[in-house]
């Protein structure tokens, strides 16, 4: 084995024999020379190291046309941009590590048409001088909602803490200890308020608060009573909690104004659709809330984005705040949430529209047809490799919404024969482009609830190609096959 090794190792092409070659000549042509070098003598450590492992045991796998294979494809995934399109047959609908929501058509061919030039991003044409770059949503917002005033910033945890730093830094905010919620990737609401300056005052118990809580609380440094929607988890049993209303009374008779952070944002009756109430933003107004946060993106559907409404001096406050330049939206956010805005205009039309909406609203039935459909597409497969079959399971929102909420679903299974479920996992993720799956009880699933009808001839020609791979059982590891 060691003179196979190093008979193999002087096999290995040189440097300056590949970059003699027509092809590579070819790539040099499309590729600047530095990086065509990096990437053979890359390619040429990667063999090296084959060989030591053991991995790599023919002359065959050193010709030069399969090393510059090698090396054109190295090339090709230097090259490709790190920020691509991924298909999502996880489920998972507002998956926040594949961007969260997806945006709608309408959406996507407004971006494709305004961005590239000059536009009135803070310039009043009707005036001429410097406008606001607010005034692109805030009609659409106040609208839509019947608040007084409406303002944007970059993410929902940015709306948070601009409102805390501009009402109460240096003052209470009474919340109670079971609101105190983590968002997601470790931010913490106790953390954020820190942040902002003001001092947090807990009331209740983890699972009962009573208004008299709030109350026994308020003293004069109180400017702030904050009430955190459950989100991103459920409370279930021997619980209370103080209803919105209920705050906003207790508010009024102090003059200490109420804030609710809604989190995911709602704009749509659920209970509309059969499905558990959630509570919307234009219920939080009608309450009585003096301001309400919420994300553009997750449920709303939009890009990513905070928004805050309320009462028109609370919001000029904030507006006016310094901090609120570090915060802003871009023009391009505006452009996107402005357009998901619009969809809003009709609820039926968005609840059809908004990719969310339209996926959180697919019956059984059709994902049933669906799933059946994308069957049919790769029923002529060799089932050497795996066999398929159709199975029901349970999408979820994701995002931090709605966690109670488990959607029936259909779902495409490949079940192993002589290829791991980790490897099919692991070989769908780097197909180009990436499908991202599930795995569960050594089946790797497509949740076509998440799965665009665009997508499905997509996924059809992957399981194909998946179904073709040829070679030996490599154990457990992440290595392709060929």
């Amino acid at each position: 084995m060691t003179e196979n090794k190093t008979y193999l190792f002087k096999k290995v092409p040189a440097v300056d024999k590949l970059l003699n070659t027509r092809r590579i000549s070819e790539l040099l042509e499309i590729y600047p020379r530095d990086m065509v070098t990096n990437a053979i003598r890359q390619t040429l450590e990667q063999l090296r190291y084959q060989i030591k492992d053991e991995s790599l045991t023919t002359e065959t796998q050193l010709k030069t046309e399969t090393v510059i294979d090698l090396v054109e494809k190295k090339l090709v995934r230097i090259t490709r941009p790190s920020l691509i399109s991924v298909i999502n047959a996880t489920g998972v609908i507002i998956h926040t590590n594949l961007g969260r929501s997806p945006l709608a058509e309408t959406v996507l061919e407004k971006l494709g048409s305004l961005p590239g030039g000059y536009c009135n991003l803070e310039y009043d044409i009707n005036s001429g001088k410097r406008g606001s770059r607010y005034v692109h949503v805030e009609g659409l917002l106040k609208d839509l909602t019947n608040s007084e005033a409406a303002m944007v910033v970059n993410n929902n945890a940015a709306a948070v803490l601009l409102c805390l730093e501009t009402i109460a830094k240096g003052q209470k905010v009474i919340v109670s200890r079971g609101q105190l919620v983590e968002i997601g990737g470790s931010f913490r609401i106790p953390d954020v308020m820190r942040k902002s300056g003001a001092q947090m005052v807990e009331v209740g118990t983890t699972n009962k608060t009573h208004l008299a809580d709030y109350e026994r609380a308020i003293d004069s440094d109180t400017s702030l009573l904050l009430k955190v929607h459950k989100s991103n988890f459920a409370l279930i049993g021997f619980t209370e909690d103080v209803s919105l209303s209920e705050m906003v009374s207790l508010g009024r008779r102090y003059g200490i104004p109420v804030m609710e952070d809604l989190g995911s944002g709602c704009l749509i009756n659920f209970s509309d659709y059969g499905l558990p109430m959630e509570p919307t933003v234009q219920d939080a107004l009608a309450q009585g809330a003096d301001l309400v946060t919420f994300s553009g993106d997750k449920l709303l559907g939009g890009p990513q984005a905070g928004i805050i409404l309320g009462r028109e001096d609370l919001i000029k406050s904030i507006r006016e705040n310094q901090l609120t330049r570090a915060l802003r939206i871009d023009k391009l956010t505006l452009l996107a949430l402005e357009e998901a805005l619009r969809l809003y205009m009709d609820k039926q039309k968005a609840a059809k529209k908004i990719p969310v909406l339209k996926m959180i609203f697919q019956s059984y039935d059709s994902l049933k047809e669906k799933a059946a459909y994308l069957a049919k597409l790769v029923t002529d497969i060799n089932t050497d490799n795996f066999s398929l079959e159709l199975m029901d399971g349970n999408s979820m929102t994701g995002g931090g919404s709605l966690p109670h909420l488990r959607l029936p679903s259909k779902m495409l299974c490949l079940v192993p024969n002589r290829l791991s479920a980790q490897h099919m996992e692991t070989w769908l993720r780097e197909y180009d482009p990436p499908i991202i799956t599930r795995v569960k009880g050594e089946k790797v699933l497509f949740d076509v609830r998440t799965i665009g009808d665009k997508e499905l001839m997509t996924v059809a020609r992957a399981i194909k190609d998946l179904a073709l791979i040829k070679g030996e059982m490599r154990g457990t590891d992440n290595k392709k096959y060929t």
